[in-house]
């Protein structure tokens, strides 16, 4: 989820940041083939090691980032209550991993609800990041990839906010996965040269498969999607994601009938189908948790 200053008492803009605190990594390797290599050695002291992400060779790899409270909320509400600034206190190490994991992906995948969480982000690495975006383009650069990844938007309904500066920055690609109701509804609007609408499936809703099939555009290897929680749900349902990295702040925010969101909206598995993971690495900064998890059975990082 998008994340913004917050009141994160270490946020202030330029100050010196400390590396992250690598407390376990598994020692699994990967014989296939990895993103990640040539990570710039700035940024591998600041995350403590290197960030490899290990690809599927007939399909792309899913991965999500969010925050996440100890109770497991990862949303206040709608609106200006949607973004992930709230749950994590705008941490800044927060938005670094954020930039990181953006740098590996050729696809940014979001909700209409993340979209309208926010009118000014743009889903690029530097964006969340500018202090690192010169090491950020240059990582991207040796890794053989475009300047920015493209934006995916992803609406059943095509009902998003067209004036969003994130669709509006013709630097950056965007597409807008919808259904063919979606697509009629944003017929005749007026959208950038950059921006292109796909309509997928033949229902009023997106299957996870319909969503990869988009996320896959122009030969995508890594995707990468950030919110929400009814998005995550999709891609479980279909059992698609590959790897979470799920930032642990430490607050507890409870939750009543006040539309406060957890980390998986929309489906509730039986026990004999809950999707199991598999622990990979433990990062800390302060009294935040950075816990990456893969699918068993999902391809071994490193």
């Amino acid at each position: 989820m998008t994340a913004s200053a917050g009141n994160d008492p270490g946020a202030t803009v330029g100050a010196a940041r400390p590396p992250l605190e690598r407390l376990w990594e598994s020692e699994a390797t990967s014989t296939g083939e990895v993103r990640g290599r040539g990570m710039p050695a700035d940024l591998v002291r600041r995350y403590d090691g290197e960030l490899l992400v290990p690809l599927h060779p007939d399909r792309p790899t899913v991965l999500a980032n969010f925050v996440s409270t100890l109770d497991g909320i990862v949303a206040y509400g709608t609106g200006d209550l949607a973004g992930g600034g709230l749950i994590s206190g705008g941490h800044e190490p927060d938005r670094f991993v954020m930039g990181l994991l953006r740098s590996l992906a050729d696809v940014v995948m979001i909700g209409a609800g993340t979209v309208r969480g926010s009118s000014a982000h743009r889903w690029t690495p530097g964006h969340v990041h500018p202090a690192s975006a010169r090491l950020f383009e240059a990582w991207r650069t040796s890794m053989g990839l475009a300047a920015s990844p493209t934006t995916v938007i992803v609406t059943g309904s095509g009902d998003i906010p067209l004036g969003h500066a994130g669709i509006n920055d013709g630097a950056i690609p965007v597409v807008i996965a919808t259904t063919p109701r979606g697509a009629d509804r944003l017929r005749g609007e007026r959208l950038g040269d950059h921006v292109t609408v796909e309509a997928v499936g033949s229902g009023d809703g997106l299957t996870g498969e319909d969503i990869l099939s988009v996320g896959a555009v122009g030969r995508a290897r890594v995707v990468l999607t950030e919110g929400g929680p009814h998005l995550l749900g999709q891609l479980l349902t279909a059992d698609i994601l590959d790897e979470l990295f799920l930032t642990l702040a430490p607050q507890l925010a409870g939750r009543a009938a006040d539309g406060r969101l957890g980390l998986v909206e929309g489906l509730a598995f039986a026990p004999a189908d809950a999707r199991w993971e598999r622990l990979e690495s433990v990062r800390r900064s302060a009294d935040h948790l950075f816990l990456r998890y893969a699918r068993r059975g999902a391809p071994d990082p490193r």
